[in-house]
């Protein structure tokens, strides 16, 4: 778990101590679902081929994951920093990567069991959706707490209290659940309050 060979060694320095930082607060009972980190290895093995994918494994220090197993936070921490390192050029940098991977999880997550109840429930109401969003992460992570505070009909503040990945990961998980259920024009924007807390402005049309 303490690997940090490959990409991680070529790290900005900010990111890098960003990246120290979250590991240093996470225990071994902060875990997520397996298939979190097979949507990482997909997008990597897709822009950067087997080559790629392994060295993203070896920096989290697993060697495959198993869709409906919970693996350690810290794992996918440094499988998603590596995974954000590689794929940066083809999306505007390591932030813009970081944001199609939290596309790539809601997409994932939608998908499963859990994930297509919330969608029935939701019935086609980003703000429905976005109100039971706390309950989806419940099934699909062991830490944190999440909700929403409502400031219109098409907007409001989402906030994550003790959740370990960096703000523009969730802005793309947020953005996704909006346009899952026909929103349009979405605007979400992070802003980090606390070493492990977030609130995220979004909007839609």
């Amino acid at each position: 778990m303490s690997d940090k060979s490959g990409p991680l060694e070529g790290l900005d320095p900010k990111v890098a101590q960003d990246l120290e930082a979250r590991l240093a607060l996470a225990s071994r009972e902060d875990t997520a679902r397996g298939l979190f980190f097979n949507g990482v290895v997909g997008a990597v093995r897709a822009l950067g081929g087997d080559v790629a994918v392994e060295r993203c494994l070896a920096a989290s220090g697993e060697k495959k994951f198993t869709d409906f197993f919970n693996y350690p936070v810290a794992s996918f921490l440094r499988l998603s920093y590596a995974a954000a390192q590689l794929m940066g050029p083809q999306f505007g940098g390591f932030d813009g990567a970081l944001r199609r991977m939290g596309v790539q999880a809601t997409t994932d997550f939608l998908s499963s069991t859990a994930g297509k109840t919330l969608l029935l429930l939701a019935a086609d109401s980003p703000k429905r959706l976005l109100g039971n969003l706390h309950a989806g992460y419940r099934a699909a992570v062991s830490y944190g707490e999440r909700g929403v505070n409502w400031t219109g009909e098409k907007s409001g503040v989402f906030f994550m209290k003790r959740d370990f990945m960096p703000p523009p990961y969730h802005e793309g998980t947020l953005q996704a659940v909006i346009e899952a259920v026909g929103g349009k024009q979405v605007q979400v924007h992070g802003r980090q309050t606390g070493p492990l807390d977030t609130e995220y402005t979004l909007s839609w049309q």
